[in-house]
């Protein structure tokens, strides 16, 4: 097992390697330095002004250069513009340019300055992920139960009326975007229009003091639409389990039929399911922009979304470096937990 983890983490670097310079290289494009040149100096920038403007700062350097910098393995850009000011990627404001670090990168624990937000990114990210991984517990306690609930009873008797109906319901959900059950859920719950006002508030005020009327309803969005892709895999899994030779051999011996259930199928049907639940994780982390954003909820996703609508380069590295770093782990957790689940795979 050691050697399994330890193989792992190796993949798991070279991995996160790869994606962040992919991340690196589109964000470095010409074309994003150019309007982030325009954005920070003057929207009638020449095209001459542009490239004085990019290579003072250090942004015509060469990619690897500056991706080493941007990681904190390769010495960090500095420079002195004609008005004497100091210039670079390790310069902080309120810290003197002599006593401005050379390596100043991810490794170091330094993510760059937002253009947009005028904050640290670290503290940026740290500060959205805190609301988005609120809204994702709460997602989880409300989503993972019901759908293997759900799963579970479909799946005990296949083709009965009970299996048909939570089938359809669960095949509804997953093909039920967010933003079309979010828009019904404001419309019947919160517009004056209909009369329904049950949820009072908005989930911008969740993010200080999270009620259940102000944050039940995205929360309940993004779990209806993961909450069918969950209950449909258990109810695969499920049926497979119960045609199973020994689930045969016990109803042979007289087991009753919810000890059957309980303490001989539901622990193999639980084995794929755990796969699934855990890719829910990088989903939760990425896939709330559009709730977060419908709702108005200033999470990881809406940072992402002001990031790339507002071409601030820096806040889009960080956001990626930690999407990399929730996939990944998550795929570790459930390659480890797998093999604890199934036998078969431990033994061999």
């Amino acid at each position: 097992m050691g050697l399994f983890i330890l193989r792992r983490f190796g993949v798991m670097l070279l991995t996160a390697l790869c994606l962040t310079f992919v991340v690196f290289f589109l964000t470095n494009l010409y074309p994003n330095l150019e309007k982030l040149a325009k954005t920070q100096g003057n929207q009638r920038m020449s095209d001459e002004q542009v490239a004085n403007w990019l290579e003072n700062r250090g942004y015509s350097q060469p990619l690897l250069i500056k991706y080493g910098q941007w990681l904190g393995v390769a010495p960090g850009f500095t420079n002195t513009l004609s008005d004497g000011q100091v210039v670079g990627n390790c310069i902080r404001p309120g810290i003197a340019p002599e006593d401005a670090p050379n390596f100043c990168g991810v490794l170091q624990g330094e993510w760059g300055q937002s253009t947009v937000f005028k904050d640290d990114v670290g503290a940026i990210v740290s500060k959205r992920l805190g609301n988005t991984g609120y809204l994702m517990f709460w997602v989880l306690v409300l989503m993972v139960p019901s759908a293997l609930i759900v799963g579970v009873l479909a799946g005990m008797k296949e083709g009965s009326i009970l299996d048909r109906s939570l089938s359809t319901f669960s095949i509804i959900t997953t093909a039920t975007p967010e933003y079309v059950s979010g828009v019904i859920f404001i419309a019947i719950f919160t517009s004056s229009t209909v009369g329904l006002k049950w949820f009072k508030g908005t989930a911008t005020s969740a993010m200080d003091n999270p009620t259940f009327e102000n944050f039940f309803l995205p929360v309940l969005t993004i779990s209806l639409y993961g909450m069918g892709y969950i209950a449909r895999m258990t109810r695969a899994s499920m049926t497979e389990v119960m045609t199973a030779q020994y689930i045969r051999t016990a109803r042979l011996k007289g087991v009753s039929f919810p000890n059957i259930v309980m303490k001989h199928a539901l622990r193999n049907a639980l084995i794929a399911p755990f796969t699934v639940i855990m890719l829910q994780f990088p989903w939760l982390l990425n896939g709330v922009v559009i709730v977060e954003t419908l709702f108005n909820y200033k999470g990881f996703g809406w940072a992402l979304v002001q990031a790339a609508g507002n071409n601030d380069i820096q806040l889009l590295l960080g956001i990626s470096v930690v999407s990399v770093f929730v996939v990944l782990f998550t795929q570790l957790i459930s390659d480890i937990g797998y093999v604890y689940l199934n036998p078969r795979i431990r033994i061999s």
